[in-house]
């Protein structure tokens, strides 16, 4: 058995989010100078966690977000970053480049929700779901081969108890710690797989309402991962959220 955390967060704000626009895949836009500090921000509140791994989406604004935290870190700031395409935004397909509210409006003329509709070539849930599996499948494999030396035999992680505030709130007695940096619409998406076609357990006192709502810029999600290793390859064997779309590292920035 190996169990890890695994800490994902959206990337800082861009000028097209403070300007109420979609981008998608089709725009590759960088941090505005408030999606800096928010790194940055995110980055000081998270320098004493230690990071053994750490994977970013190959568009500028999540790499740019990862490097900054990464580079605040104070055990593991020579981090290297995978970059992985399967942790790319969701498409909105024509979209794109649009109002937020646009695209509001077009759900409700389909009759539907937002988080679940699909504009014109853009992608389903259901195949953001492929491409999220697919990274957790690599993901897993990795945080096996590589931290062989922490297995254990038997149940091995017991939880820690009630949250205390804390930036290692989780994994103080978990070494193995996976840091990914995605997008908002792919966050909530992974929400609902890692709920619903996972298993994972949420904290008893979350509100299942804020738990699949839309994470911030830089807000942060923490899970426990529990492996079972063969020779033949990796299982899940549990998950459990320990928070979701904290914010903390923005309220010190403010203070």
């Amino acid at each position: 058995m190996l169990s890890f955390g695994l800490t994902i967060i959206r990337h800082g704000e861009t000028q097209q989010n403070k300007d109420g626009l979609l981008q998608g895949q089709g725009i590759d836009s960088p941090l505005s100078e408030i999606g800096v500090q928010q790194a940055e921000a995110a980055g000081q509140y998270l320098q004493d966690v230690h990071f053994t791994n750490a994977f970013a989406s190959d568009m500028k604004r999540a790499m740019q977000t990862a490097e900054i935290i990464v580079k605040k870190n104070k055990t593991c700031s020579n981090l290297d970053i995978v970059t992985a395409p399967s942790l790319k935004e969701r498409s909105f397909g024509i979209a794109e480049g649009g109002q937020v509210e646009d695209m509001k409006n077009m759900a409700k003329a389909g009759g539907q929700l937002i988080p679940e509709y699909t504009p014109p070539n853009g992608e389903t849930m259901d195949q953001v779901k492929v491409r999220i599996s697919s990274f957790l499948t690599s993901l897993f494999q990795q945080m096996a081969d590589e931290h062989q030396d922490k297995m254990c035999h038997g149940d091995s992680f017991q939880p820690e108890g009630p949250l205390v505030g804390r930036p290692d709130d989780g994994v103080q007695n978990v070494f193995p710690h996976a840091l990914v940096v995605s997008h908002g619409a792919y966050m909530r998406v992974a929400m609902r797989y890692f709920v619903e076609d996972l298993a994972c357990t949420v904290p008893p006192e979350a509100n299942m309402a804020q738990v699949f709502s839309a994470c911030p810029n830089t807000g942060m999600c923490r899970f426990i991962v529990t492996l079972k290793c063969y020779d033949t390859g990796v299982q899940l064997s549990g998950m459990r959220c320990v928070f979701v779309n904290r914010r903390d590292h923005m309220r010190a920035e403010n203070n």
